[in-house]
C-alpha cells in the first residue's frame, strides 16, 4: 500500500476524491465562535453541526477557534495545528454502516499555557460573538454539596489578585470581557455544552461569582450585557482508539493523528437567548427553544444516568463496554427498571416527546455494537458526574417517597469499585476521577463505618443523615461487601 496521505489543507482537494471534505471555502472563514475544550464530544457535536452550517455557504462568519486550557491540552493543540483543524468524523451506525467525511469549522487552535494573552485577544476580537465551553462538569469549580463556587482552588486566588494572568476559564472570560467593556464592544454569549443541568445558569452563577470578587464593576457590566444560554447537547462519543486510525489508513490511505468516532443520533437543544447575534443552526437541525430545562433533565436523568447504572455495575461485574453490558439481559433489565420506576417520575412534561419511545432509543443507542463505548470512559470523573446525574434524582425520589432502590446499589457498587478497585473476578479497575484518593480513603473505611463513603459532603450532601436512603445503602453495602457477584444482586430487584 501507497505511503498515506496526511490530513493538511494542502492536501484537501485530493482527499476530497475518496472522503466527503468540505465544499465550502476555508480562506474565506471568520472566527465567530471561540470554544474552549476541544475533546472529542465538541468535534462530534458542536462543531460537526457548524461545519454542516457553513456547507449552505451562508455562514462565514461563524468559523471556530478552539482553545485548550491545561497542559493536557497539547496532544490535541498538536495534532490540529499540524492538521490545519481539520480532522476526520467516523459515524458508527448499529448495521454496520460507517460514514467517514472531514471536518473543516474549526479555523484556529490555541494553547493558553503557551500564549494565554493570544486566547484573551481572541476571545476580546470584535468578530467573536460567542464563547462556548466543553469543560466537563469539574471545570466549573462549584462546590456539589452547596452549589457555591470554590474561591479555595489556587489559581482562582492568583486570578482575583492577577487579572491580567489568567489560569482558569473564568479569569479568560473576564479578562476578555473587560476588554470588551473598555473599547465599547458588545459582550459575547458565554454558552455552555456541558451535561451539567441548567449548564447556562449554572455558568452565569459561577462566572458572576467570581467576577464580583474580581472586578464588581465589570461583574455589573456583565450582569446587564452577556448572555448565558442554557442547552442539551447529546452524542455518544467514545474515546478514539489505535484501531480507528488504522481504519482510515486502511480505507482510505489518510493519516489522521486524532479522528473522532460517534453514533449517528445526534441532538442540541438551545434556548433562543444570545448577546450578540448567533448561528442560523436551526437549518441544520438544532432546535431553538424559549425553555431547554424539561428537555436537558430528560436527558441527564436517562441518557446520562442510564449510561453511569451501566458503566458502574459493569465495571464490578467485569463487561468491557456499554455494548456488552446490553448484550445481558440482566443489565438491559435493571436498566429499563430504574429508567421507568426511578428517572421516568422525577421529570417535568415534554411537549412532543413520547419518553417511552425515547427509552427505547436509548436502548438501542446503548446496545450498538460498533460503538464499543468502554466502561472506563463512562465510570471515569463519576465525582463530578454521579450528583448530576444519579444523585440527583435519588435526592429527587426520597422527597417524593418514590422508589430510590436502583440508585442506591448504583452507589453501593460505586463504593465498592472505588475501595476495591476489582470486579468480581479480582481483576484490576482502573479509577479515573480527580477525586480517586478522596473516594478511596473513604470507601476503605466501610469495614468500620457503613455510611463512610457517603458522609463525602462534597459529592452526597446530607444523604447520609437521611433514615431512609442510609438503611438501604447499609443493606446494599452488606449485600455486595459479602459477595460481589453484582449481577446476583441486581437479579434479586428485578
Amino acid at each position: 500500500m501507497k505511503n498515506a496521505i496526511s490530513l493538511t489543507q494542502n492536501n484537501l482537494a485530493e482527499i476530497a476524491t475518496h472522503i466527503t471534505s468540505p465544499t465550502y471555502s476555508r480562506n474565506d472563514l471568520e472566527i465567530g465562535i471561540v470554544h474552549v475544550g476541544v475533546g472529542g464530544f465538541h468535534r462530534a457535536h458542536q462543531a460537526f453541526y457548524t461545519n454542516k452550517l457553513q456547507e449552505t455557504k451562508n455562514a462565514n462568519e461563524w468559523a471556530i477557534c478552539g482553545v485548550g486550557l491545561r497542559e493536557g491540552d497539547r496532544k490535541i493543540y498538536d495534532v490540529l495545528k499540524k492538521q490545519d483543524g481539520l480532522y476526520s468524523l467516523i459515524i458508527k451506525h448499529p448495521d454496520g454502516n460507517i460514514e467517514t467525511s472531514i471536518i473543516g469549522s474549526i479555523k484556529d487552535i490555541l494553547l493558553s499555557v503557551d500564549d494565554p494573552k493570544a486566547v484573551v485577544q481572541r476571545m476580546a476580537n470584535p468578530q467573536t460573538k460567542i464563547v462556548s465551553l466543553t469543560i466537563t462538569e469539574g471545570g466549573y469549580n462549584f462546590d456539589a454539596s452547596t452549589g457555591e463556587f470554590n474561591f479555595n482552588n489556587t489559581d482562582i486566588q492568583h486570578e482575583l489578585q492577577n487579572p491580567d494572568d489568567p489560569k482558569t476559564v473564568f479569569g479568560y472570560l473576564t479578562a476578555a470581557l473587560k476588554k470588551r467593556w473598555d473599547s465599547a464592544l458588545p459582550a459575547f454569549t458565554i454558552m455552555s455544552c456541558d451535561n451539567i443541568e441548567h449548564n447556562g445558569d449554572v455558568t452565569q452563577k459561577m462566572v458572576m461569582s467570581f467576577a464580583k470578587k474580581q472586578n464588581p464593576d465589570l461583574a455589573q457590566w456583565i450582569e446587564n450585557n452577556v448572555s448565558f444560554p442554557n442547552s442539551m447537547v447529546d452524542r455518544i462519543t467514545p474515546v478514539t482508539t489505535q484501531a480507528d486510525i488504522e481504519y482510515l489508513e486502511k480505507e482510505y490511505g489518510l493519516k489522521d493523528e486524532w479522528p473522532v468516532t460517534c453514533e449517528p443520533f445526534i441532538q442540541w437543544v438551545i434556548e433562543d437567548d444570545f448577546s450578540n447575534g448567533r448561528p442560523e443552526l436551526e437549518k441544520v437541525g438544532v432546535q431553538f427553544v424559549p425553555n431547554v430545562k424539561p428537555y436537558e433533565k430528560m436527558k441527564l436523568r436517562l441518557l446520562n444516568a442510564g449510561h453511569s447504572v451501566l458503566g458502574i455495575l459493569g465495571a464490578l461485574h467485569g463487561h468491557q463496554t456499554i455494548n456488552a453490558c446490553m448484550e445481558d439481559a440482566t443489565f438491559v433489565k435493571y436498566l429499563r427498571t430504574f429508567m421507568d420506576i426511578e428517572a421516568t417520575p422525577t421529570l417535568d412534561q415534554l411537549e412532543g416527546i413520547d419518553l417511552d419511545t425515547y427509552k427505547d432509543s436509548l436502548e438501542a443507542r446503548f446496545a450498538n455494537p460498533n460503538i464499543k463505548d468502554s466502561v472506563s470512559r463512562i465510570c471515569s470523573e463519576s465525582s463530578a458526574k454521579l450528583p448530576k446525574f444519579l444523585i440527583a434524582t435519588l435526592s429527587d425520589n426520597l422527597e417524593s417517597h418514590n422508589s430510590i432502590e436502583f440508585a442506591t446499589l448504583v452507589i453501593a457498587s460505586w463504593c465498592y469499585y472505588s475501595d476495591k478497585q476489582l470486579n468480581k473476578d479480582g481483576q484490576p479497575i482502573e479509577v479515573i476521577d480527580a477525586m480517586a484518593k478522596e473516594l478511596h480513603e473513604a470507601a476503605k473505611q466501610t469495614s468500620s463505618d457503613p455510611l463512610s463513603f457517603i458522609k463525602q459532603k462534597s459529592i452526597f450532601g446530607n444523604l447520609a443523615d437521611n433514615e431512609r436512603f442510609a438503611n438501604q445503602y447499609k443493606e446494599k453495602i452488606a449485600k455486595i461487601y459479602n459477595d460481589t457477584d453484582i449481577k446476583k444482586h441486581m437479579k434479586e430487584m428485578i
